[in-house]
């Protein structure tokens, strides 16, 4: 590390979203001086950063030039300008998760590629340039069809059931992959850092928006058996050593009907799938990625009870300024926390927090976060 803490260290942050945010809120504690990069002039982290800048994260020269006087750069957002970043590496700036390391996971067909290279278990797939190749590929029908590039929180994935589906599919470059018959959505999230530690934080169960496609319900820690939680880190610790990754990386996976574990994507970053970890493990996400990131010892990952995370997304026909109904009577049933993202405006499914729901019952826990989700409404 080039420079203590106590102030020092300059910190940039590409993405100032809710990712930012929750990482800036641990980043205080190790008095970090924090600087964040993104093209919206309200996000959540401009108020919160030592210097905002107000910038797109796809342009080289703003990149550059954001990060060529910081110490260090991490990303809440995959969609940056990876040249941009290798530049600054080749000049000494810190960038983790590495610059390369974002080129490969940027696009779903090279990370189709490095799981084949290293037999990393998934689902069959073919590359397809246009939809016109549809017609002639060798996965059968039903099937997924995923954009290369620019693909998240559900969008740019598309199921193909029959041929009349060609006519809506996606045009760019893209990937067929075969339809996974899975019981459960279930990810790890692993960190690693320059020392080669590595720690895995224990799996969780997902349940997902069947519109927008994102997860909106999550239960850890997972009640699937022993052995299978044991082979979903074993694997999520080997992409991260065969990546050599430097933070934190999200290993989303399919837990077939037969018990096999198919990898479906990466995120090198802190993930969707880890926000309980704020209140339900001894270390955060957050805290574990700057630990990760500036080379500390990992911290604890242990589960320090159930916890149950449910997604507050924008309510179907509502779009303006953000209201938000039935917080008070959330916060009124026990083990309940509320996380909002300090988005100005709200759409139907745009994330506008989160909330945690905490219980030593499993059961409790899960009926709890159920009643929330009928309480808390975001609306405009």
């Amino acid at each position: 590390m080039a420079k203590d803490f106590y102030g020092d260290l300059r910190l940039g942050i590409l993405g100032g979203g809710q990712l930012g945010r929750m990482l800036i809120q641990e980043a205080i504690n190790f008095n970090v001086n924090i600087h964040v990069l993104d093209p919206d002039p309200n996000a959540p982290c401009k108020r919160l950063c030592n210097q905002f800048e107000c910038g797109a994260l796809n342009d080289y020269d703003t990149v550059y030039n954001f990060g060529k006087d910081l110490d260090m750069i991490t990303i809440e957002i995959e969609k940056v300008n990876v040249d941009a970043l290798e530049a600054l590496e080749a000049e000494g700036v810190l960038v983790y998760p590495q610059a390369r390391v974002i080129r490969l996971i940027q696009d779903k067909g090279l990370q189709k590629q490095f799981f084949k290279q290293n037999d990393i278990p998934t689902s069959a797939f073919q590359f397809i340039s246009s939809k016109e190749n549809l017609a002639s590929t060798q996965v059968a029908l039903p099937y997924i069809q995923k954009l290369r590039k620019d693909g998240y929180d559900g969008k740019g994935v598309k199921r193909i059931n029959t041929v009349a589906d060609f006519e809506h599919a996606f045009e760019e470059p893209s990937i067929i992959e075969e339809l996974v018959d899975f019981e459960k959505e279930i990810a790890v999230i692993v960190a690693r850092n320059d020392r080669g530690d590595i720690s895995t934080f224990p799996m969780v169960e997902m349940e997902f928006n069947p519109q927008a496609n994102l997860v909106e319900f999550l239960i850890a820690p997972s009640t699937f058996s022993d052995e299978i939680q044991a082979k979903a880190e074993t694997i999520a610790k080997k992409i991260a050593n065969d990546l050599q990754i430097v933070g934190l990386l999200a290993v989303e996976m399919f837990l077939t009907k037969d018990g096999e574990i198919l990898v479906n994507e990466l995120a090198p970053r802190p993930h969707n799938s880890g926000h309980q970890t704020i209140e339900g493990n001894y270390t955060s996400q957050f805290a574990q990625h700057l630990r990760a990131i500036f080379n500390l010892p990992l911290g604890n990952t242990d589960t320090r009870a159930n916890a149950i995370m449910i997604n507050l997304l924008g309510e179907e026909g509502y779009e303006g300024l953000a209201e938000y109904e039935g917080i008070e009577e959330a916060l009124a049933i026990e083990g309940v926390y509320v996380h909002l993202y300090g988005k100005k405006y709200t759409k139907p499914f745009r994330k506008m927090g989160h909330v945690c729901i905490i219980h030593s019952d499993r059961a409790t826990a899960i009926d709890n976060a159920r009643k929330i989700q009928q309480l808390i409404k975001v609306k405009a």
